[in-house]
């Protein structure tokens, strides 16, 4: 039985050194990359936890049954294998649909700029839109919202790229959606170079 209409799919890389943040790890080293990235995970329990809508951690590679994220709030999945994120992706929203859901939101687990009001803004623009988009800064997305599946939101997509963003909003145009404020998407060492509460990290390595 559904505790709510309303899902929170949070797709997660398992934490292990030299699998996570391959591109940052270029300029920090694999042990740095993956404290950024735990520390990117705990935020983003930390936004998540509190949310009144059901909610589904799911891992790249396998479910860890005693780790941060609590198994009475948070139901546990791995993700289809697959090399294509948009796969991926569109399983776990068929998935949701599947199940009943009505509104389902897809993040990413690699924003420090996240917020839980954010997340409850972009369920509240479900209520009256089929769509909501979060653009990130580096021209992908980090949060997608529907009410139904639109399946050519996931397909002949570069993820990765700066191309996701723009490809997503054609798919888009002829449904009604709303696009959120812009955050910062975790990749690169310029990411996150100016940030505060990343300095303790970059402390530890050379990042001139």
């Amino acid at each position: 039985m559904l505790e709510s209409k309303n899902l929170l799919l949070i797709f997660t890389r398992n934490p292990e050194l030299g699998k996570v943040k391959s591109r940052l790890a270029t300029d920090v080293g694999n042990e740095t990359a993956l404290d950024i990235y735990k520390f990117l995970l705990n935020h983003t329990k930390k936004v998540t936890q509190s949310l009144n809508v059901d909610k589904q951690v799911w891992y790249s590679e396998n479910v860890t049954a005693h780790d941060i994220w609590d198994n009475s709030i948070y139901t546990k999945y791995e993700q289809v294998q697959s090399d294509d994120l948009g796969t991926r992706m569109l399983h776990a929203f068929e998935q949701g649909f599947k199940d009943g859901y009505s509104n389902i939101i897809v993040i990413g687990s690699d924003l420090h700029d996240l917020s839980t009001k954010d997340l409850d803004n972009a369920f509240k623009l479900l209520q009256n839109n089929q769509a909501v988009i979060g653009p990130a800064t580096d021209g992908g997305f980090y949060l997608l919202g529907l009410s139904f599946l639109i399946p050519e939101l996931f397909i002949h997509k570069d993820w990765g790229t700066n191309t996701v963003l723009n490809d997503s909003l054609i798919n888009l145009r002829n449904y009604t959606f709303e696009t959120l404020e812009a955050r910062n998407d975790v990749d690169y060492l310029s990411d996150i170079k100016s940030i505060d509460v990343f300095q303790p990290f970059l402390k530890k390595v050379n990042t001139k």
